[in-house]
């Protein structure tokens, strides 16, 4: 009978939650007037077309300049990977030419896949980047009221016996 009451306040207690209030002293058109044109800062294809000619160029036109170092951390890394599993597919390579001994054959075919998604990943990147710097420049001037209080906190015990 216990845990009937307990599971009944627990849903009761979750549903009120669910339920919120309308503000509907405050509408949104009365401080706006006819004539007000909202004009974007930030361009978010000239962001794109400055990250496409040099990936991380957008980030800093969008003033997130701690994006660049990743940007190029992990192109660096990739593109790093790719050349030593590149001179590794090669030296393989020619080592079944020379040997066609199997094992040259199934080490030349791994690095070659390795390498083929180290590609996959340095143009992910490149998209991600491009991504980054079109959303960025279109938030760019989104404005959050540091006043508002608008966080929940939710502190519930439940003892279990």
């Amino acid at each position: 009978m216990k845990n009937i009451i307990k599971t009944f306040l627990f849903l009761i207690f979750f549903s009120s939650i669910s339920i919120s209030q309308i503000d509907t002293s405050f509408t949104p058109t009365e401080n706006i007037s006819a004539d007000t044109v909202f004009f974007m800062k930030k361009s978010p294809w000239g962001a794109v077309l400055r990250s496409a000619f040099i990936p991380g160029l957008g980030q800093v036109y969008n003033e997130s300049y701690w994006k660049v170092p990743v940007i190029w951390g992990f192109a660096g890394w990739f593109i790093y990977n790719w050349i030593d599993l590149n001179n590794l597919y090669k030296e393989n390579q020619n080592l079944y030419r020379v040997n066609s001994q199997s094992i040259y054959k199934i080490r030349r075919d791994f690095y070659r896949d390795q390498r083929d998604k180290f590609t996959i990943y340095i143009g992910l990147l490149y998209l991600l980047n491009l991504v980054d710097a079109y959303v960025d420049a279109h938030l760019f001037d989104f404005y959050i009221d540091n006043n508002s209080r608008n966080d929940f906190q939710f502190n519930f015990r439940i003892n279990i016996k």
